[in-house]
């Protein structure tokens, strides 16, 4: 080796551990307090709310769907040998919502096809779940465990969000056992495409692989969320993207599954879009004061009412209309039977309309002269 060579060497190696030695040193000296105050920490609300999120994993079969194992070449010469189920299994998180009846919030994506469910608590026990209820067209469903001595998570109300507002994440990422991490709110009503009822908190928290179904917190330790999805890189891991289903969206699948076993959604009747703003300028209102019906379901609720195509809905029991999308949710959130006090502008003058949402009817509407089926894409 020639002495250049050693010298390079010698001002690589210093220069690599030179950042190590300044991080051990900074952190060696870094007070307990300042001015007399302790530094602020997250410890104390962890404490108070960890107990209360589980770690699930699941077990369970699925079709194999090779097109190959259907090939009369192939079942000739292997049978049914390569066809059938083929194990799988999966992990995700929770959370506990009612502590005296075992009751365990998560996503529907992390329980889908499972024939066995196990819930680890933080203590170590573990608990063999059953499906109380599942809402797959809002990704939720609630477990129960027969387990005493839980801890339940205080409900906080997502509607007061802000962006900036700071959040806590508490899951199970890569099954490595539960994990706390923290950021802000990025932004809210996002509706990604993921699911068909959106209207989700982003957040730059690092959310991973598993930590679907598990809490979204404030600073209070209150529930806000559950976190459902994340836009990561080809690994799955985290860009600082991910999407929490706000607690107050949750709140009314909770109570029909809890009190009903079930989610039993209504119709309206009609099918809406988004005002441009041509339209909210003639109407007087702003490009996002509203949303347009465009269709009308014959023989719904809507059509009884005297609901019209061209009718601007602004509110929806007592709540502003953005968008199609809140309308959407907003009726997704009310069960067959009950009452939506519609606010509207028909030509430029309000009105208010109270219909019954009725039983979903399995009728077709036709749009721009294509008939479809009305479900997929009505209220």
């Amino acid at each position: 080796m020639t002495i250049q060579l050693i010298l390079r060497t010698a001002v690589l190696l210093a220069v690599m551990t030179l950042p190590i030695t300044a991080i051990n040193t900074a952190t060696a000296a870094l007070p307990p307090a300042v001015n007399g105050q302790p530094l602020p920490s997250l410890s104390d609300m962890l404490e108070r709310v960890t107990p209360a999120v589980v770690n699930i994993t699941t077990e369970g079969t699925q079709k194999a769907s090779d097109p190959l194992l259907n090939d009369p070449f192939f079942k000739r010469f292997f049978g049914e040998v390569l066809s059938g189920d083929r194990p799988i299994s999966g992990t995700g998180s929770g959370v506990i919502i009612h502590a005296q009846r075992g009751h365990i919030l998560t996503n529907f994506h992390v329980i889908e096809g499972a024939e066995n469910i196990l819930v680890t608590l933080t203590d170590g026990r573990k608990f063999q779940a059953e499906i109380v209820g599942i809402d797959p067209r809002a990704d939720l469903a609630i477990l129960q465990i027969p387990a005493e001595r839980l801890v339940a998570m205080r409900f906080g109300d997502s509607d007061r969000l802000r962006v900036g507002d700071f959040v806590v994440a508490i899951g199970n990422p890569y099954s490595i056992g539960q994990t706390v991490t923290s950021g802000i709110i990025s932004a809210l009503h996002r509706n990604p495409g993921i699911s068909e009822y959106e209207n989700f908190i982003q957040t730059d928290a690092p959310i991973n692989l598993g930590n679907s179904g598990g809490p979204l917190v404030n600073l209070h330790g209150e529930l806000i969320g559950i976190n459902t999805a994340i836009l990561g890189d080809q690994g799955g891991g985290s860009l600082g993207i991910g999407f929490a289903i706000p607690i107050n969206t949750a709140a009314g699948v909770i109570n029909q599954i809890v009190r009903f076993g079930k989610v039993e959604r209504g119709q309206l009747g009609i099918e809406v879009g988004d005002i441009d703003e041509k339209l909210a300028h003639d109407s007087g209102i702003s490009p996002n004061g509203g949303s347009i019906i465009v269709g009308i379901l014959p023989g719904s609720a809507a059509e009884t009412a005297g609901l019209l195509p061209g009718d601007i809905i602004t509110r929806l029991n007592g709540q502003n209309v953005t968008s199609a999308v809140d309308v959407k949710n907003m009726i997704g959130d009310l069960r067959t039977g009950s009452k939506v006090h519609i606010t509207l502008l028909r030509a430029g003058r309000p009105r208010n309309i109270t219909v019954i949402i009725s039983n979903p009817t399995p009728q077709n509407l036709s749009q721009n002269g294509k008939t479809q089926p009305f479900w997929e894409k009505g209220l």
